[in-house]
């Protein structure tokens, strides 16, 4: 009887240690994206996933529009990380001119929560295309 209590403790002693080392330990799926200069670096996965479906709505084009090809020819995905390719670089500007435009312009644009509603996004000017202007 003894022997079964000891084990008994022993059992629920480990499985607490157990349970407290998941508890504390970062999440395998939280997204930790490299290099970003413009998002915040918080960004969830679900966030990005607008962000870049609004730059893909907005303009009509797909990922390896603006990200390079990964150098690593059994990767099936673009190098989400490299700047490779100046059309990323240009994304970042005109993010931050739109943040600008709508922080001077419109900052009083806000929901029910207080939260500033961006008025001018790609879609004011890209209207579908890669670049403003075009049909």
């Amino acid at each position: 009887m003894q022997n079964l209590r000891k084990l008994t403790v022993a059992s629920l002693l480990i499985g607490g240690i157990i349970a407290g080392i998941a508890a504390t330990s970062p999440k395998a799926d939280a997204p930790h994206y490299k290099n970003l200069k413009v998002l915040p670096k918080n960004t969830t996965h679900e966030q990005m996933e607008q962000i870049m479906g609004g730059f893909k709505n907005a303009l009509g084009v797909r990922c390896d529009f603006c990200h390079a090809p990964s150098k690593d020819s059994t990767v099936h995905h673009p190098d989400f990380a490299s700047d490779d390719k100046p059309e990323k670089n240009i994304a970042r500007q005109m993010m931050k001119m739109t943040g600008k435009i709508n922080k001077k312009y419109f900052s009083d644009n806000k929901n029910d929560q207080g939260e500033r509603i961006p008025t001018i996004t790609c879609m004011t000017c890209h209207r579908g295309n890669p670049h403003p202007g075009e049909k």
